[in-house]
């Protein structure tokens, strides 16, 4: 397997059960119990998962996937305590593609990084890809599954492993109008304990990257009372 997986939390029972159950799993492991360590580690190691505690010493959550989002679509799995919905949506907004709240089970960690991973795999690698026509173009959006680009205009954007499964689902389905509870099942492909807000979260996210204005949206179209829709007819 020899993914790497970096955990970041200031509390060192987590840090240390998650590295069990992790390196249990054949994943290497390496944790920081700060926000600065977090960084020199990310940058020194290239983990292909982080798992980034909201609340750290010298740089929090928040301001680490800030950062990392700047060059980096790692995938970034976010803990927050119990009960802190607005730090949980902060958390994504900011570019987390999934969260965990305090206590949370160190099985359901291990599920959860097995899923991203394997989204990650599938993504890269996908044989029905590989096999069918993998590349959606519509009015100057250009989406390649195989590369997993995206351009606008001819100019690359970039988004998140999230962001981009989402926008691939609705660009290859037009015309059709998918539930937040679908989406959550088809990009989440295990059972999911999150509620619908996440999907909220990452499609605004979408169009900010994607939309020339996302409060009138060109692409991704609203269906009031049910969910999301690509806008038209792909080539």
């Amino acid at each position: 397997m020899n993914e790497r997986i970096m955990v970041a939390d200031d509390d060192s029972n987590i840090t240390d059960v998650c590295r069990r159950y992790l390196e249990r799993e054949g994943y290497t492991v390496v944790t920081a119990k700060d926000g600065m360590e977090a960084i020199e580690l990310w940058r020194s190691h290239t983990p292909d998962l982080i798992v980034l505690d909201l609340m750290m010493p010298h740089k929090n959550g928040w301001e680490i996937c800030n950062e990392i989002r700047k060059t980096e679509d790692v995938p970034i799995v976010m803990l927050t305590a119990r009960g802190e919905e607005q730090d949980r949506l902060m958390g994504l907004t900011m570019g987390a593609d999934d969260y965990l709240t305090k206590p949370f089970s160190p099985r359901e960690l291990v599920l959860r990084v097995k899923a991203i991973l394997r989204r990650m795999r599938t993504v890269q690698v996908s044989p029905a890809a590989a096999q069918a026509s993998h590349t959606i173009r519509y009015e100057g959006l250009t989406i390649d599954f195989v590369k997993r680009e995206v351009e606008i205009n001819g100019r690359l954007i970039d988004l998140t492993l999230t962001e981009f499964e989402m926008l691939y689902l609705l660009a290859g389905h037009p015309g059709q109008v998918f539930s937040r509870s679908q989406m959550l099942s088809k990009i989440w492909d295990f059972s999911y304990e999150g509620d619908t807000t996440t999907v909220t979260v990452h499609v605004r996210r979408l169009r900010e990257k994607i939309e020339k204005n996302a409060s009138d949206p060109k692409y991704i179209k609203t269906v009031w009372g049910i969910g999301y829709k690509f806008a038209g007819e792909s080539s």
